[in-house]
C-alpha cells in the first residue's frame, strides 16, 4: 500500500515545495488539483499548458514521487448551465494532459442540485438527476478513450450518487470501461447511518472491487448536535485497523490519500497509519 495526500492540504505550493515537503513526511505522493496548489494556474479552461504539466511530472518523478489521482471536480448538475460547461472544458484540459503530469486518472464528484454548496436536494435523488450524470460523465469518458485516460467518480451521501448502490448503478448506465471508483467511506456517512460505517464499507468493497483507484482517508468525531465533525485521521471514530485490514483482502497494492487532514494533524495521521499498512 501506498500513503499519499491531497497536495493543497500540505500548505505549501509549487512542486519543490511540495516535493520537500512530502520527503519530510515520509508520503508517496499526491492528489493533485493543480489550481490549488501550483502558481499561475486557474479554473479555467486553457489555463495549464503541456509544457507545465511536464515540468511538473519531471519534478515528481526526480524526487520519486507520484500522483494517483488528478482531481478536477465540478458539479456535473449545478444550476447554472455555464458553470457545468466550465467544469467539464476544464476536466477535460486534465483529461488530455493527465499523462504529461504523470497520471493517467481525472476524477470528480457526481454533484448537487444546491449548486455551489454541494448539499442535499431533493431533486438528487431523482433518476432524472442519474440521468445527467450520466449523460455527462459518458461523453468525458468517451473524450477520455482517445488519451488512454480513466475518468474516476465518487460518490456522497448528499450528492446524486449518494451510496455504493447508486454509484454503482449510475456506472452501470454508462456502461464505458474507463471508468474507476473512488472510494470515500466518510463521504458515504451521516448521523443516520454512521452506526452501519462498516457495513457500508464492505459494501464498497465488494461493489467496486478492484476497480477503486483510490481510497480517501478521512476521520471524524459525532458533535453534541448529532451531526457528524471531520478531525484529522486517528483522532476521531474510525477503526483503520479495521478499514485497512478490509481494503487490504480486496487491494493488497491500494493507494490511500488523506484527505482534509491538515497542519499537525499530518504528521500524528501518518504515524497512527503506519502501524497499520
Amino acid at each position: 500500500m501506498k500513503l499519499f495526500i491531497r497536495a493543497h492540504d500540505l500548505g505549501v505550493k509549487g512542486e519543490e515545495n511540495i516535493c520537500a515537503r512530502l520527503s519530510e513526511l515520509g508520503l508517496d505522493g499526491v492528489q493533485l488539483v493543480a489550481y490549488k496548489c501550483l502558481d499561475g494556474i486557474s479554473y479555467t479552461p486553457g489555463s495549464v499548458t503541456s509544457e507545465r504539466a511536464a515540468s511538473f511530472r519531471d519534478s515528481f518523478k526526480n524526487a520519486g514521487k507520484s500522483v494517483p489521482l488528478i482531481g478536477a471536480y465540478f458539479n456535473p448538475v449545478h444550476p447554472d448551465e455555464a458553470k457545468i460547461k466550465n467544469g467539464i472544458e476544464v476536466f477535460k484540459d486534465y483529461i488530455r494532459l493527465a499523462k504529461d503530469f504523470g497520471c493517467d486518472r481525472v476524477g470528480s464528484e457526481t454533484g448537487s442540485f444546491n449548486g455551489d454548496k454541494w448539499t442535499y436536494h431533493p431533486e438528487n435523488r431523482t433518476e432524472a438527476a442519474v440521468d445527467r450524470v450520466v449523460k455527462v460523465f459518458s461523453g468525458l469518458c468517451d473524450y477520455a478513450a482517445d488519451f488512454d485516460v480513466n475518468v474516476c467518480m465518487e460518490g456522497a451521501f448528499g450528492h446524486v450518487c449518494y451510496d455504493v448502490a447508486t454509484l454503482y448503478r449510475t456506472v452501470k448506465k454508462i456502461g464505458r470501461d474507463n471508468i474507476r471508483f473512488i472510494f470515500d467511506l466518510y463521504n458515504y456517512l451521516d448521523a443516520s447511518n454512521v452506526d452501519r460505517m462498516y457495513d457500508i464499507l464492505d459494501e464498497g468493497l465488494q461493489t467496486f472491487g478492484d476497480r477503486i483507484c483510490v481510497f480517501h482517508i478521512k476521520d471524524c468525531i459525532k458533535a453534541e448536535d448529532g451531526k457528524l465533525r471531520q478531525v484529522g485521521v486517528g483522532k476521531g471514530i474510525f477503526d483503520y485497523e479495521r478499514i485497512i485490514s478490509e481494503i487490504r483482502k480486496v487491494e493488497p497494492d491500494a493507494n490511500l490519500v488523506l484527505e482534509g487532514t491538515t497542519g499537525d494533524d499530518i504528521a500524528y495521521a501518518i504515524k497512527y497509519l503506519r502501524q497499520f499498512i
